[in-house]
């Protein structure tokens, strides 16, 4: 049934009443949604191929997943895990030290978003080191708190006009062969790309005086850009020979995004933390810190936690949405997805000189927008063009990327043929206008 209020209306009390500091990509108002697709107040239909900003891999309302959460609202909302536990807590801690990567003693520890999962790897990194400094990477993402955004690389509209951010926070280089040099080999550049990285140590921030270094497996707001193999290796053991902890931030790769559960896993290194939050919960608010577990228990009690960190209706649909990817295949459907998507995409690069670089790693794929792939400049105006078509015409799309050139797909990984072709005609038509 439709919203007795109009459209227009709630527009204009969003205006009034919501800071125009919360941006919206589009400005219909949902109703309801089910798999990839999404209805208005009006009736009208959107594909996703936002998915939250990655939240969504098992898609909207997967029946799976409201009926665990249906089932623990009639137990109870909250007592608070640091008053009394509860069984989803525990359960939940369990599954994610037996799913992530690695075989030593792992404890998991929740939170609500993933900022503050982020928060408190650093925490517990700096407690266990008794050092200060952190590393994150140029391009990197990382959330909106004061220490997020310290490690968190593109100024707008991310961090301008809120300084000062927090001390003893530095970026390293991250490779990004797409705007390597010309006169380099892509071997040549991962080699520059790791002398960079160790004068960065030698320039800007000591190694002994550094608590933890967190790194994207993928770089998602950066627009996508996958490092490779070689580089991920040497900041692995990079810090093993530094005492460093080595965080994975997977909150936008994890829980089969990549076509695999977590994306560190096509590195062949195995983080000392790992920091999860979106599609666990399949919409729900929950992060989580999970890894060594002498790494998170040099916290004494009482100095990590949260009100509302671990809420058991959260914990709930994180529980199913595990126990949806292993029943529905859903790292092989991933997999088959971005080449899809890939496979578009391609069809397009055919048809239009803007279309630069295609990356995909699974179904976490992503396509520069350029003036022309000669001189690979970052056309941001076409990209909003593109953008604006598909908002308007039934498609959610997403931006990425410094420059704000990079167009990223982020479709439920349960998304069906039908919603797919849907949405990527939608795309066709976005290119080509």
């Amino acid at each position: 049934m439709a919203s007795s209020t109009t459209m227009e209306d709630l527009q204009a009390k969003r205006k009034k009443y919501i800071p125009k500091g919360v941006s919206n990509g589009n400005l219909s108002i949902a109703h309801h949604a089910k798999g990839a697709t999404i209805v208005d107040i009006d009736q009208n239909e959107w594909i996703d191929f936002a998915g939250a900003i990655g939240t969504l891999n098992v898609g909207h309302s997967h029946p799976k997943v409201t009926a665990a959460v249906k089932e623990q609202v009639d137990k109870f909302l909250h007592p608070g895990f640091n008053v009394i536990m509860y069984e989803g807590y525990i359960k939940l801690a369990e599954k994610l030290c037996k799913i992530t990567p690695g075989n030593f003693d792992k404890q998991a520890i929740l939170f609500n978003s993933g900022a503050e999962a982020v928060e408190n790897a650093v925490k517990v990194s700096r407690k266990f080191t008794g050092r200060q400094a952190v590393v994150s990477f140029v391009r990197g993402f990382h959330g909106r708190t004061n220490l997020t955004l310290s490690m968190t690389s593109k100024v707008k509209p991310y961090k301008f006009g809120f300084g000062p951010f927090a001390s003893e926070v530095y970026q390293a280089p991250y490779p990004y062969l797409y705007r390597k040099p010309d006169h380099m080999t892509d071997e040549q550049y991962i080699d520059w790309t790791i002398e960079e990285f160790k004068r960065f140590f030698a320039a800007t921030v000591a190694p002994e005086t550094v608590a933890c270094i967190v790194m994207e497996p993928v770089q998602g707001e950066g627009g996508f850009i996958i490092p490779p193999k070689k580089f991920v290796k040497f900041v692995r053991d990079f810090c093993d020979d530094h005492g460093i902890v080595f965080v994975a931030d997977e909150i936008q790769t994890g829980f089969g995004r990549t076509g695999k559960l977590f994306a560190i896993e096509h590195f062949d290194v195995v983080p000392d933390l790992i920091t999860v939050s979106k599609s666990l919960a399949a919409g729900l608010p929950l992060s989580g810190v999970v890894g060594k577990a002498e790494i998170l228990n040099a916290a004494d009690p009482g100095e990590l936690g949260g009100t509302y960190a671990g809420n058991p209706v959260a914990c709930a649909a994180a529980l199913a949405v595990i126990d949806i990817i292993e029943e529905e295949d859903l790292l092989t459907k991933s997999e088959i997805l971005g080449q899809k998507i890939e496979k578009k995409l391609l069809e397009l690069q055919a048809k239009h000189e803007f279309v630069g670089e295609i990356r995909r790693l699974g179904a976490m794929v992503a396509v520069e927008i350029v003036n022309n792939r000669q001189n690979k400049r970052p056309n941001k105006e076409k990209t909003n063009q593109i953008l604006k078509y598909a908002n308007e015409h039934g498609l959610l799309l997403l931006s990425a990327g410094i420059d704000g050139n990079i167009i990223r797909f982020l479709a439920p990984l349960v998304i069906t043929d039908e919603e797919l072709n849907k949405g990527l005609s939608i795309l066709e038509k976005a290119f080509a206008q």
